[in-house]
């Protein structure tokens, strides 16, 4: 399964980073010990096949990266695309650090200790990834500050994502977001397959930092400079 969405010289990367996790990452708590007989399955292969909906030759964000998922995957699976891997905690950033450097992967792949809002205005990316971070109306506040105008939120979710999105209307509209779009990855490849949601600026023309905050809503409304910008709650990264 592995040889089918990752390239035949990144296996024996791909094969060592999978016995790091089951290693030093059981070991430090950023993968639970019962998650060690399904890693290939529910954590690699699963974060293997956002590369699916992820253009050649982009800059990526994975923002609450935790122990490498999906970003540092993605980074395996695709070597024509930069990541920066965006971790709060000092022990998953030490990890992803280590593992970087294990895999020598220092031309592709940053790992920046931060939450996702202190990069707000400072950095903009053309896919910005994560894999069960938080509900979509926080999710919009952590990633679209950081896609640049003529990129994508491109997140990993549950079976619900389309409810989820019903929910989220009025937060996307006031994000000026376009329609989002929904697919189903990993037949084929997982026992079970995963849900995925890219959801795009609807006017890239008028995307600018800082937003104009609007009174009705929690999210800001990107389109208009305003001298005010918000910070946002703190993405909890996955372990």
């Amino acid at each position: 399964m592995a040889r089918g969405v990752f390239p035949s010289e990144r296996l024996e990367l791909v094969d060592r980073y999978a016995g790091l996790l089951a290693g030093a990452g059981v070991e430090r708590g950023l993968i639970g010990p019962r998650e060690v007989p399904r890693l290939w399955d529910r954590h690699v292969l699963n974060s293997a096949v956002l590369s699916e909906w992820v253009p050649p030759k982009v800059e990526v964000c994975d923002i609450g990266s935790g122990a490498g998922l999906p970003g540092l995957v993605l980074a395996l699976a695709r070597p024509d695309v930069r990541v920066t891997l965006v971790e709060p905690l000092l022990r998953r950033t030490t990890f992803l650090e280590e593992v970087v450097s294990d895999l020598r992967l220092g031309d592709q792949v940053e790992v920046v200790r931060a939450r996702a809002e202190e990069l707000h205005g400072q950095r903009r990316f053309d896919v910005v990834t994560s894999r069960a971070v938080a509900p979509l109306e926080r999710l919009l506040g952590w990633s679209m500050p950081l896609v640049s105008p003529s990129g994508a939120l491109v997140a990993m979710k549950g079976s619900s994502v389309a409810e989820e999105v019903d929910r989220t209307r009025d937060e996307l509209e006031a994000w000026g977001c376009a329609d989002p779009e929904i697919g189903r990855l990993g037949d084929g490849v997982l026992d079970e397959a995963t849900w995925v949601l890219r959801v795009a600026w609807a006017d890239p023309a008028s995307v600018s930092w800082p937003p104009q905050r609007t009174g009705a809503s929690p999210a800001a409304r990107p389109g208009r400079k305003s001298r005010r910008g918000g910070r946002r709650g703190r993405p909890r990264g996955r372990s």
